[in-house]
């Protein structure tokens, strides 16, 4: 009788042996840690200058005769008037204002005030494709608001930085 129970026993550990020999096999050969890849290295570059602004003359006067100048056109006359980037953003943001999105209701029912630094990465043609808060208001509501607004910016003029820090103010009146 205790024949059969040592080899029911080395009938036993044989198997257990033969289910575990995969799991061995794979803690023994453990993968290679993969190589490190060379650290990331950034310069600073200095932006590119801005064209020097050539400062308005006018003609010198003539003693002969004098010359009256045509009243200036106003931009209802379909003159494109030229705005900075920043003036660009101002105006988008009003138009948000006026359409009630810039300034999130739940917000202002809280009476919720602070300021927001949104960073803006736009592509070439002045879309956003990326906003993020640098620096929070304190508030998940104005930082959420002041995301949506930043997102919803569209067809910035050519000279707007391709990543620009926005102050984003959120004031109730």
């Amino acid at each position: 009788m205790t024949r059969t129970n040592y080899r029911l026993l080395l009938a036993l550990a044989v198997s257990l042996l033969l289910h575990l020999l995969p799991f061995i096999e794979a803690l023994l050969a453990l993968p290679a840690p993969p190589p490190q890849a060379p650290p990331l290295q950034a310069t600073l570059r200095a932006p590119p200058a801005m064209p020097a602004q050539v400062p308005l003359s006018l003609p010198e006067p003539s003693a002969a005769a004098p010359k009256t100048l045509p009243p200036p056109q106003s931009p209802k006359n379909n003159t494109k008037v030229i705005k900075s980037w920043a003036q660009e953003i101002q105006r988008q943001f009003l138009k948000q204002q006026k359409q009630g999105i810039f300034y999130p209701a739940e917000a202002i029912a809280k009476g919720l005030e602070g300021d927001v630094l949104v960073l803006i990465v736009l592509n070439p043609d002045g879309q956003v494709v990326g906003a993020r808060v640098e620096e929070s208001s304190g508030s998940r509501l104005l930082d959420d608001g002041a995301l949506q607004a930043a997102r919803a910016l569209r067809a910035l003029p050519a000279d707007t930085p391709r990543e620009t820090l926005l102050p984003i103010r959120f004031r109730l009146k």
